[in-house]
C-alpha cells in the first residue's frame, strides 16, 4: 500500500501504482488537511470573500459574479481527442492528481477526494483521450477522467478536480521511466558494439574525464568500462583513433542522462506540491491566486531530452554504418558471408528512417500559441504535449538501439574466439536469446520487434548495473 501525503510521493512510488497495479490511500495527515482546505473554502466563500471558479466564473468570466455548478467544470472541459491514454498511463495520471490534492491546497470535498481514489483502487479505465491540453493546466484529460466520478461535486470540485498539470506530470513519470531503459539499452549497445568493432578505449579512461570534466561523461565512462572489464580489448584496439561515433559516444550519452535527470527532478518536485489555484492555505486561512499551473519548466525539460536523444540516435546509426562496412570494421560486407544474401543491409535503412523522425520528433513545440478564453489565456506551456512527442522519440530511439545490438551481436560472432568484457558477455548472450545468429537472410523486423520487447519488460541488467557502478564515488 502507499499513501498520498503531504509530503509528497516519490517518483518510483507512482510507477508501482501505474505499473504494478500497487494500491493506495491517504495518509491521516493528508486527509486532515484535505478536510481542513474544504473548510477553510466553505468559511470563505460564506463570508463574501471573492473565490476564483466557486462565487464567480472561470477564465474570461472572472469578473462575473455567478456560482458554477461544479459538475458543469469538468462536463464543458471535455472537449480532447486524439489517442485514448492506456492502463499505465491512466494510473499514472490518476496517482499524479491524488498526490497533488493530499497537499491540502485545493479545497476540494473529502468525498469527491475519495471519488477519485476509489476509481483508481477499482482499476477503473474510462475513455481519455489526451489531446487538448495547453499546459496551463490539463484541463481537458483531467476532465474527461472526472466524469467517471459518481458522486456530487460541490465548492470547489471540479475545478480542483481539472485544474492541475496531472496529465503532464503522470506521463512526465512514464517518461522518465522508458528513457531510463533507453539509455541503458543504448550504453549496452555501445559495449557491445565497441567488442565487435574492436574500438579503441582510450577516450573513455578516468583521465579524460577529469581533464574536461562534462556532465555525465565520466558516469558513462565509467560504465562502459565496467562492462567491457575482464575481456581483451582494453589490449587489442585496431585503431590509434576511431570515428567520433565512437569515441565521443559517452560524453553523448552523459549528456543525455544530465537531461534525463533534470525532468526527472522536475516531475518530483511536481509530485510534492501542490499547483492548485486558487491555492486554500488553511494555517494562514489564506485564498491565494496562483500562477503554479504553467508547465514551461516541465515542457523544457522534456524538448531538452528529445534533444539529447537525437544526438544519441545520431551516433548510434553511424556505429551501425561503421560495422556494416567492410572498409570501417575489417568484417564482411554487410555481417553476412553467404554469397547473395544481403544480410543487416537492409535494417540500415530502418536506422535511417529511425533518425529521421527522429529528428522530426526532436524538433521543439513553437512558444506562441493561438490565445484562448477571449485571449485571457495567452500563453501556453504546452507540457503535455511536449512529453507525449519526446515519448514516441523514445519509443524510435529503442527501436534503433535494438538494431544496434543485433548488428553488433552479429560483428561479434564474425570476429570469432573472443573473451568479451563480462558485462558485454552477458549483452551478448542476452541478445542472442532473442535474436539467432543470422546465416541467411531472414525478415530482420521481426527480430527488431521481439528485441525491443525483451527490453522494454526486461532491460538490461547488466547496463543497469554498470550505470550504477558508474555513479558510485569509488568508480574507475
Amino acid at each position: 500500500m502507499i499513501h498520498f501525503d503531504p509530503q509528497g510521493l516519490a517518483l518510483t512510488d507512482l510507477l508501482a501504482i501505474a505499473r504494478q497495479d500497487v494500491p493506495a490511500d491517504f495518509s491521516a495527515q493528508a486527509r486532515q488537511r484535505i478536510e481542513e482546505g474544504h473548510q477553510l473554502l466553505v468559511k470563505l466563500a460564506a463570508e463574501g470573500t471573492p473565490i476564483y471558479g466557486v462565487n464567480t466564473g472561470l477564465g474570461a468570466a472572472v469578473d462575473t459574479a455567478v456560482v458554477p455548478v461544479q459538475a458543469n467544470i469538468p462536463l464543458g472541459r471535455a472537449v480532447g481527442v486524439g489517442r485514448l491514454a492506456n492502463r499505465q498511463e491512466l494510473r499514472a495520471i490518476t496517482a499524479a492528481r491524488l498526490a497533488g490534492l493530499a497537499q491540502g491546497r485545493s479545497g476540494i470535498s473529502a468525498q469527491a477526494a475519495q471519488a477519485l481514489l476509489d476509481l483508481l483502487n477499482a482499476g477503473a479505465e474510462p475513455q481519455v483521450p489526451l489531446l487538448g491540453s495547453l499546459g496551463e493546466s490539463d484541463l481537458a484529460p483531467l476532465a474527461h477522467l472526472s466524469l467517471a466520478l459518481s458522486v456530487p461535486l460541490t465548492g470547489k470540485d471540479g475545478l480542483a478536480l481539472v485544474s492541475a498539470n496531472a496529465a503532464s506530470v503522470g506521463l512526465g513519470a512514464l517518461l522518465v521511466a522508458e528513457a531510463q531503459q533507453v539509455l541503458a539499452a543504448v550504453l549496452a549497445a555501445l559495449a557491445l558494439s565497441c567488442e565487435g568493432y574492436r574500438a579503441n578505449l582510450s577516450p573513455f579512461q578516468p583521465w579524460a574525464s577529469r581533464l574536461r570534466p562534462a556532465p555525465g561523461q565520466s558516469g558513462q565512462s565509467a560504465a562502459l568500462l565496467w562492462l567491457l572489464a575482464g575481456g581483451e580489448l582494453t589490449d587489442s584496439p585496431r585503431r590509434l583513433q576511431d570515428p567520433l561515433s565512437f569515441r565521443c559516444a559517452t560524453v553523448v550519452q552523459g549528456a543525455a542522462q544530465q537531461a534525463l535527470q533534470q525532468l526527472h527532478d522536475l516531475v518530483e518536485l511536481e509530485l510534492r506540491s501542490g499547483a492548485d489555484n486558487p491555492a486554500l492555505i488553511s494555517e494562514e486561512a489564506l485564498v491565494l491566486a496562483t500562477a503554479n499551473f504553467d508547465s514551461t519548466h516541465l515542457a523544457l525539460a522534456a524538448e531538452g531530452l528529445g534533444l539529447a536523444l537525437n544526438r544519441v540516435a545520431a551516433c548510434s546509426a553511424e556505429r551501425i554504418a561503421k560495422l556494416l562496412s567492410p572498409a570501417s570494421s575489417d568484417l564482411p560486407r554487410f555481417l553476412i558471408t553467404q554469397p547473395g544474401h544481403v544480410g543487416l543491409a537492409a535494417l540500415q535503412r530502418t536506422s535511417s528512417a529511425l533518425v529521421a523522425e527522429i529528428g522530426h520528433l526532436a524538433n521543439p513545440l513553437p512558444a506562441v500559441s493561438v490565445p484562448v478564453a477571449d485571449r485571457v489565456e495567452d500563453y501556453a506551456g504546452q507540457a503535455l504535449a511536449a512529453v507525449d512527442k519526446t515519448r514516441r522519440l523514445t519509443e524510435r530511439v529503442l527501436w534503433l538501439a535494438s538494431i544496434e545490438l543485433i548488428v553488433a551481436a552479429q560483428a561479434v560472432d564474425l570476429r570469432g574466439e573472443l573473451r568479451l568484457g563480462d558485462g558485454a558477455r552477458q549483452i551478448h548472450e542476452t541478445v542472442r536469446s532473442q535474436v539467432a545468429h543470422l546465416d541467411k537472410d531472414r525478415a530482420g523486423s521481426v527480430d527488431v520487434l521481439a528485441l525491443s520487447a525483451f527490453i522494454s519488460t526486461h532491460g538490461f541488467s547488466a547496463a543497469n548495473a554498470a550505470i550504477t557502478a558508474g555513479r558510485s564515488p569509488t568508480r574507475c
